[in-house]
């Protein structure tokens, strides 16, 4: 079956724009995704929570912000950083590794994504990831020992350590096959790439005579 692997931590705003694309990209292609979460500290732990920081000169910092307001704006999503972004989102990965698991994460990851990010959320309070779970169509109980199990880092380690292993570096890091690509604005060559793995005829940028 076609598929993509879609590596993301909730920490980096840009991940949550890609999120949205990749899920109309699927659709489009009839690609199913195979969802993959994971810290990016547990890549690089020196980074500590400079991950998800925008760049140490201000005017490029600056830029950033602008950038990522402009793709907000191009994907009509709500957008605002959360006051203390960045900061590592522990109990929603484990919410994710558990739905990922349970074949519920393309209900739960965008929601959660948008909580944050686009609500103003605090995805770090169990009663908000509590309903969301419960949109999500996941069994409360399962979940609520989910959030408290370590098992769910364990994975998420993994999910890390494989990234790593195959050269990634950053969320979200993206596969169609072997192929990587990385981060939101290198979604249209997902797209490309899953058109041509489909053996489906479609008329892509660049194509139209």
């Amino acid at each position: 079956m076609l598929q993509v692997e879609f590596f993301f931590d909730f920490c980096c705003p840009w991940t949550y724009l890609a999120c949205t694309r990749l899920r109309e990209a699927a659709m489009r292609t009839g690609a199913a995704i195979i969802w993959k979460p994971f810290a990016v500290t547990d890549l690089r732990p020196e980074l500590d929570q400079r991950a998800g920081r925008f760049h140490e000169d201000p005017a490029r910092a600056d830029w950033q912000l602008r950038d990522l307001q402009q793709w907000a704006h191009y994907c009509d999503l709500p957008l605002q950083l959360p006051p203390d972004w960045p900061r590592a989102a522990e109990l929603a990965l484990r919410g994710a590794v558990f739905a990922a698991d349970a074949g519920r994460a393309e209900a739960f990851v965008p929601q959660t994504f948008r909580a944050w990010y686009g609500e103003g959320r605090d995805i770090s309070d169990v009663a908000v990831l509590r309903k969301l779970a419960l949109s999500s169509g996941l069994e409360p109980a399962g979940f609520d020992r989910a959030l408290a199990d370590d098992e769910q880092l364990t994975v998420a380690r993994g999910n890390a350590a494989e990234l790593q292993s195959r050269g990634g570096f950053r969320s979200a890091t993206l596969f169609v096959g072997e192929e990587m690509f990385c981060g939101n604005s290198r979604l249209p060559l997902v797209e490309f790439a899953l058109a041509q793995a489909s053996g489906r005829q479609f008329v892509m940028p660049g194509q139209h005579g």
